[in-house]
């Protein structure tokens, strides 16, 4: 099986580069204390969680002059306890040098990833087999890494961008004062290939957005029982229409009430908070004495 490590793109160096350059802008007081002989560290998880973020931490410390030796696998879901998951090698000085930029990557993705797959595993455990996604709240300029570790988690990343596909929320039919008018404008410049998804507020505008050529329509904020009953009746209607219609769930849902959304007719269901106020797991790094 390939690697989520293949997904990522050549801009990782880059972009990694960046993260070291913002860490140190001038000089590194503190390695300049510990010196350069060759050095071991053992990185830690200290609390439960799905370990991700593998390829970031191993560019981080490629560009500090250090290896990394794995014995935890990416995705692998790491037991309560104090776990030796990696060792790093290189001097001293090199090995601190990427210790803070490398832990704060580790912690963020795999906490993403751990919201993840609870989330994927509470649908499977209740028979949903539709998409778990997260969203585009994400953190600016660490958009690849949370979006990595919804993919290691086994959730779906949603939109990647404003480039990857056209959500026309309130803001947007406002400014072209209908649902139809703002999906027709939007179909004239995504072409065929770019899915058009539209934010409802009722099953009114539901069916209108499906009438408009809508690919996906979200129900945002309904209510549980709302949101099933709608989500049936607009299958039925896409289906009297020959229309084909995916239909998400949105607004609010978090873990808790997650299973609540499950139901026929829904296809996504998508959680802000599987990147926002996510718990991060808690990894450390001690260099051998």
């Amino acid at each position: 099986m390939t690697s989520p490590a293949a997904l990522l793109p050549t801009t990782l160096a880059r972009t990694v580069e960046a993260w070291l350059a913002e860490d140190i802008p001038s000089f590194d007081y503190g390695g300049y204390v510990v010196g350069d002989d060759e050095k071991s560290a053992t990185l830690y998880c200290k609390s439960p969680g799905v370990l991700a973020g593998v390829p970031f931490f191993d560019e981080v410390f490629r560009q500090t002059g250090c290896t990394v030796s794995w014995s935890a696998k990416e995705g692998e879901e790491i037991a309560a306890g104090k776990v030796a998951v990696a060792e790093v090698r290189g001097p001293a000085r090199r090995i601190l040098m990427g210790e803070r930029v490398a832990l704060n990557i580790l912690a963020r993705c795999s906490g993403v990833a751990s919201r993840a797959r609870r989330l994927r595993n509470l649908a499977d455990a209740h028979g949903f087999a539709g998409v778990v996604a997260g969203t585009r709240k994400t953190t600016p300029g660490f958009r690849v890494v949370e979006k990595y570790g919804m993919v290691v988690g086994g959730a779906d990343t949603h939109r990647m961008d404003l480039s990857t596909m056209v959500m026309l929320k309130d803001n947007h039919i406002w400014a072209h004062g209908s649902i139809t008018n703002a999906v027709a404008q939007a179909r004239a410049v995504a072409g065929f290939s770019i899915k058009i998804e539209v934010e409802c507020q009722s099953e009114a505008e539901a069916v209108e957005a499906i009438g408009a050529g809508a690919d996906i329509v979200m129900l945002d904020n309904f209510s549980p029982g709302a949101l099933k009953t709608t989500a049936l009746s607009l299958k039925a209607k896409a289906l009297t229409a020959q229309k084909q219609v995916l239909v998400e769930a949105s607004g609010g849902i978090t873990e808790d009430t997650a299973a609540e959304y499950m139901g026929p007719g829904v296809d996504i269901i998508s959680f802000g908070t599987m990147t926002q106020g996510v718990p991060h797991v808690d990894f450390s790094l001690k260099i051998a004495h």
